[in-house]
C-alpha cells in the first residue's frame, strides 16, 4: 500500500505543484488549505508524513504542528515544515514547534523526495519496537465454554505492564460489558456500521472506554438489533488494526465457532487461543476448528488450546485423552471457580484483581505471562 503524505499549504498553486511531485513518485497523497482542515485530516486519515507550510492565516503552520505533537493520535507522524521563510530563527522556531525536518521555498523536487524518502525510513525504524504488538484473540469451540471470562482476565493481566485493549465482537451478544460494570456497550457496533475505508484510529479511540483494571473498552451489547447489522469482514479487520496501533496489547473476545467475520480476522492476530471443555462434543468441534484455521493459513504454534473445567463431574475426558483427539496439546487448564466468577462479574472486576491469591488466579497469570512472553521472545 502506498505511503499517505498529507500536504498543508494555503497557496493552491503550491499544493498542486507538491502534490504532483509526490504522486510520481508513488506515495498517496491527500491535502488541505488551512490549519484546522489539516488538523481534522491528520486525525481521521492518519498519514505516514505531513509536508506543512508556515505561513497560512487563521492558523500558522507552527501552530498546527504544536497540536499535532500534543495529541496522541498525531504525535507520531513526522512532520516537513516547508516555507518560503529562510532565516536561522524561523528553522529553530520550527524545530521548537515539533517539525522533524526544515525545507525552504523553492525546492527541487528531488531535494524534496529524499528528504522525503529519508523521514519516512527513519519513521519506519522508531515504529519498529511498536511493531511487537500482540493480538491475540480468544475464540470458543461452542458456546457457553468461559470464553469471555479468559479474555477478560488474561487482559487484565497483560494490562499490568502495557497499555492493554479488550474488545468484544459478539454484535447482539455481548456481555464482557456487563460482566465489568460498563453500561455504555454500543462501541463496536458503531464503527462496524461504516464502511473500512471510512474508520480511522480517531474514532476507534472514541468509542473505547476506560475500565478501574486499567484496561481500555470496545463493547459491543446484548440489543438484538446489533445482530442485524451487516458488518463487513473488512471493517472488523480495520477496526482491529487500528486496535494494534492504539494499543501495546490487544485481546479479542471473539464468541463461539468460525464464520466469515472472525475468519477474516485470523491474519491480524499473533496468537488465538481456542477455549474447550473437557467433553466429546467441545473437543471434536475443537479438532475440526484447528484443521480449518490452519488451512486458512494460521500457524500451528500460534493456535493455544486452554480447556476449562467449569464443572468437576466423573464424566469429563481426561486431558491426554483430550489432547489424542485434538490432535494439539493443551496449553493450560483452568479450574472451576463459577462461584468465584460470580462474585467478581458482581463486582464488576476480573477474578485476576477480585481474588489475586486464588488457584484459578494464579493459573490465568500463568497463561498469560507464558503466550505473552512467547510472543516477545
Amino acid at each position: 500500500m502506498a505511503e499517505k503524505i498529507l500536504v498543508v499549504d494555503d497557496d493552491l498553486e503550491s499544493l498542486k505543484l507538491i502534490g504532483v511531485m509526490l504522486q510520481r513518485q508513488g506515495y498517496a497523497v491527500i491535502t488541505a488549505n488551512a490549519g484546522q482542515q489539516a488538523l481534522d485530516r491528520a486525525l481521521a486519515d492518519q498519514p505516514d508524513l505531513v509536508i506543512l507550510d508556515i505561513m497560512m492565516s487563521a492558523m500558522d503552520g507552527y501552530e498546527v504542528c504544536r497540536r499535532l505533537r500534543h495529541d496522541p493520535l498525531t504525535q507520531h507522524i513526522p512532520i516537513i515544515m516547508f516555507t518560503a521563510k529562510t532565516m536561522v530563527d524561523d528553522k529553530v522556531a520550527g524545530f521548537e514547534a515539533g517539525a522533524d525536518d526544515y525545507l525552504t521555498k523553492p525546492t527541487h523536487p528531488a531535494e524534496l523526495v529524499s528528504r522525503v524518502k529519508a523521514l519516512l525510513a527513519r519513521s519506519a525504524q522508531r515504529r519498529a519496537p511498536s511493531d511487537r504488538s500482540l493480538v491475540w484473540g480468544f475464540l470458543g469451540a461452542k458456546g457457553g465454554v468461559g470464553t469471555t471470562t479468559l479474555a477478560t482476565n488474561v487482559a487484565a493481566v497483560l494490562a499490568r505492564n502495557a497499555p492493554t485493549a479488550l474488545a468484544d465482537f459478539r454484535l447482539g451478544q455481548g456481555t464482557l460489558g456487563l460482566s465489568l460494570g460498563v453500561t455504555r456497550s454500543t462501541g463496536m457496533a458503531n464503527l462496524l456500521a461504516s464502511p473500512a475505508n471510512e474508520i480511522a484510529a480517531q474514532a476507534v479511540e472514541r468509542e473505547m472506554v476506560p475500565h478501574s483494571s486499567g484496561l481500555r473498552l470496545l463493547l459491543s451489547s446484548g440489543r438484538p438489533k446489533e445482530t442485524l447489522l451487516s458488518a463487513s469482514p473488512d471493517t472488523l479487520a480495520a477496526v482491529v488494526q487500528h486496535l494494534r496501533a492504539l494499543q501495546h496489547m490487544v485481546v479479542l473476545d471473539l464468541g463461539a465457532g468460525l464464520n466469515r467475520l472472525t475468519a477474516r480476522l485470523l491474519p491480524e492476530m499473533d496468537q488465538l487461543t481456542l477455549v474447550v471443555e473437557p467433553n466429546r462434543v467441545a473437543l471434536t468441534l475443537a479438532r475440526d476448528m484447528i484443521a480449518e484455521m490452519q488451512q486458512i493459513g494460521l500457524a500451528r504454534n500460534q493456535i493455544s488450546v486452554v480447556m476449562i473445567n467449569r464443572a468437576q463431574t466423573s464424566a469429563q475426558v481426561p486431558w491426554q485423552e483430550a489432547e489424542q483427539l485434538l490432535g494439539h496439546e493443551m496449553t493450560a487448564i483452568i479450574s472451576p471457580a463459577p462461584e468465584m466468577a460470580f462474585q467478581a462479574a458482581e463486582a464488576g472486576l476480573p477474578i485476576v484483581i477480585f481474588q489475586p491469591n486464588s488457584v484459578v488466579a494464579s493459573q490465568l497469570n500463568k497463561l498469560a505471562e507464558e503466550i505473552a512472553g512467547r510472543h516477545s521472545a
